[in-house]
């Protein structure tokens, strides 16, 4: 009787003897266990890392690299990736490292440089791998960009404190985030003098929307070198310290994110702004065994990756905390409010009136409050969409708003006509990113 092929090699060798035995289905290894990384740092390259000892002046470029591998919007002839010096918005004012970019259009810089653009991202994330000039920019904010650098403008961009360098992010507070913005602005208009004009709108959405009012009402305190010429706020998420007698009353805030989604954006304030706050203070502390799970989520992973976890984990700001919400943070709420609303330089507010992310009550609020502060503000309203829907169709307001000033213009304000809004709308079928 022939041996099988088998046979033979279970007879040839003492190595094979195992292959003898009876057959049974392949079990792949378990893939290894992804380490933690505390307060969301790692994951990015070498070129994020600050110096032994960083420069004690503020504004001040340390290194810059051409960004590759990234996909720019159409209009950019090629982007850098900066690394800067700033100072801490939390707790003692000490210097800090930034990161960031700088996104320069096609053609020749007009005489004097191309004026500037300071985007002021929205929520990405708390740890280092979710930094913009790290990971890139969503097509949502990629199509937005081009529109500014097709008008001609270059683009700054902070990653904000704590985003790409060691550190927590301060997530949602305005003065670390004004910190970095303006630092990146001083030092992009030294490095490139010729190129890069000191002639600066400040442009934000969601958090960033937040950022660009903070960094707005802070440049004139603390960066008066800057000729800031406005700031255009879409989505905004904020707060301003409330007035005695306001001549406008403001709305009760509502919100009709999903529970899941809300989680996401709770563990960003506990893993950012209250790490930041409470540095060594057991964030955890007052946790679910759920809570504990998507605080380490939080430090590995971005927002998109959060809300899909917290909607196949059934994750809830209900479920995470041991006493069924979180307890509220009086450190936090004053670091995350303006002190007060009254700005030097034209304000545009974009919302849409089906957002329900940043809830339309607080953006009337927002605009209320400026009002009532003589601020000059114009609101564009934008029926059926959303947080994420209106980016883009605002670009039609907002850019022209930006030409507008350059030129010493700006629309009228919309104070005078300014009522509370109803209820918020549904957003409107078959229109891009209006989820």
């Amino acid at each position: 009787m022939t041996r099988s092929f088998r046979a033979f090699l279970c007879a040839s060798t003492l190595a094979s003897l195992a292959a003898c035995a009876a057959p049974s289905p392949a079990t792949p290894p378990a893939p290894p266990p992804v380490p933690d990384r505390p307060l969301g740092d790692g994951g990015v390259s070498p070129f994020y890392q600050p110096p032994a000892a960083v420069p004690a002046e503020a504004g001040q470029m340390i290194r810059t690299e051409t960004i590759q591998g990234l996909k720019l919007p159409d209009n950019a002839d090629h982007a850098e990736r900066i690394l800067y010096t700033s100072i801490s918005g939390v707790g003692k004012e000490e210097p800090v490292s930034v990161s960031g970019q700088i996104i320069f259009p096609k053609g020749t810089p007009p005489k004097g440089g191309w004026p500037v653009i300071a985007w002021e991202h929205g929520t990405t994330g708390i740890a280092d791998v979710c930094a913009p000039s790290w990971r890139g920019y969503f097509s949502r904010d990629r199509a937005f960009l081009d529109h500014w650098l097709g008008a001609g403008f270059a683009i700054v961009a902070s990653d904000y404190q704590g985003l790409g360098t060691p550190g927590p992010h301060p997530y949602l507070m305005y003065k670390p985030e004004a910190y970095s913005v303006l630092n990146a602005l001083r030092a992009a208009l030294k490095h490139y003098p010729d190129q890069l004009r000191n002639r600066i709108v400040l442009v934000g959405q969601s958090q960033g929307g937040g950022a660009a009012l903070g960094t707005g009402w802070m440049a004139p305190r603390y960066a008066p070198d800057l000729h800031i010429l406005g700031v255009v706020a879409t989505g905004v998420v904020t707060d301003f310290a409330p007035t005695a007698h306001p001549k406008h009353p403001p709305m009760t805030r509502s919100n009709t994110e999903s529970p899941h989604m809300a989680a996401g954006f709770e563990i960003l304030t506990d893993e950012g702004s209250k790490q930041s706050l409470h540095p060594g203070q057991d964030m955890d502390a007052d946790m679910t065994e759920k809570g504990h799970d998507l605080s380490r989520q939080a430090r590995q992973f971005c927002l998109g990756d959060l809300f899909r976890y917290t909607d196949s984990h059934d994750i809830t700001t209900a479920n995470m905390f041991t006493a069924g919400a979180a307890p509220e943070d009086p450190a936090y709420v004053q670091a995350f409010t303006i002190p007060n609303a009254h700005f030097s330089v034209p304000v545009l507010v974009g919302t849409g009136l089906a957002d329900g992310e940043a809830g339309i009550s607080q953006q009337y609020n927002a605009v209320a409050a400026m009002c009532d502060a003589g601020t000059h503000v114009t609101w564009v309203q934008y029926h059926g969409l959303t947080h994420n829907g209106a980016v883009n169709p605002s670009a039609n307001d907002s850019v022209p708003f930006a030409l507008g000033l350059l030129k010493g213009k700006a629309p009228k304000s919309t104070c005078s006509t300014l009522k509370p809004l109803g209820h918020e709308e549904e957003p409107t079928p078959g229109i891009k990113w209006n989820n």
